[in-house]
């Protein structure tokens, strides 16, 4: 099957599967869509082999197109310090990428949500829902806790889950400032524990969460840099993964970065 043929299969594997029949787009970007948008709405419950060999296949189709950046094109060799970079941490070729997970930890629900747990479950594949149900078992992820899965078809090799506070009116306590540093300490604490020398970091709690992004920062900064001072020392790699330009900015100032290092959009 040529990709719009293994698109269509999986796209009416699911429509099967909830009973629905619905006409499927012609583009290749609008079947794409669709399969994703299918893919939010799924709920944790087996599937055929057939179709996980086909969703794969998409998925590590779509990787390539967009790139893998390993943490060698990133971070100067030798350099202990943190590594700041702007993009799509779904590119990313680390042994672990940190999620800013809800507290229900299946991924977002939203069809198509711009959030990066929306981003992340639906590059890494419908296992990702799956184990992240089984590992939970009808449970939930408490603020400044993680939880660690399996990547499936992402680059890195395992996907953290935290859940930071949220704080509705964007003036944090003093406790939700100390769960956003557990959330900090619970992902190192998991990467450590699976064997991980590096590990991704993205903006926890900020955005939809509404955790200032500059004190957020600068609680993620502070936390991690304790962890690399502790004795003995962490041996981890750590990236500072950011998408807009505000936290870029924020986080060059914090780390003192070269003005333009780590910056990409691509």
């Amino acid at each position: 099957m040529d990709r719009g043929e293994n698109l269509d299969f999986c796209i009416g594997y699911l429509l099967r599967q909830e009973g629905v029949h619905a006409e499927l787009p012609t583009t290749l970007e609008g079947k794409q869509r669709l399969l994703r948008a299918l893919m939010n709405v799924w709920p944790p419950q087996p599937l055929d082999d057939e179709f996980l060999r086909a969703q794969d296949a998409e998925l590590q189709a779509q990787l390539q197109d967009r790139g893998i950046v390993d943490l060698e094109d990133i971070a100067a060799p030798g350099d202990a310090r943190p590594t700041l970079w702007q993009g799509d941490i779904t590119r990313l070729r680390v042994d672990a990428i940190v999620n800013a997970a809800n507290s229900g930890g299946l991924g977002c629900w939203h069809p198509l949500h711009g959030c990066i747990d929306n981003a992340i479950h639906s590059a890494a594949g419908l296992q990702l829902r799956q184990e992240a149900g089984r590992v939970l078992g009808g449970g939930e992820i408490a603020t400044g806790k993680a939880i660690i899965t399996p990547a499936y078809n992402l680059p890195s090799r395992y996907v953290i889950h935290t859940v930071g506070p949220v704080v509705p009116d964007g003036m944090p306590t003093e406790e939700q400032d100390g769960q956003l540093a557990d959330c900090y300490r619970s992902c190192l604490r998991l990467a450590g524990e699976a064997g991980c020398r590096s590990i991704a970091f993205c903006c926890i709690s900020t955005g939809e969460f509404r955790f200032p992004n500059r004190r957020a920062a600068e609680i993620a900064v502070a936390t991690v840099k304790q962890q690399n001072d502790s004795k003995p020392p962490s041996p981890m790699s750590v990236v500072f993964n950011v998408f807009k330009d505000t936290d870029y900015d924020i986080y060059n100032e914090l780390l003192g970065t070269h003005p333009e290092a780590g910056r990409s959009h691509s």
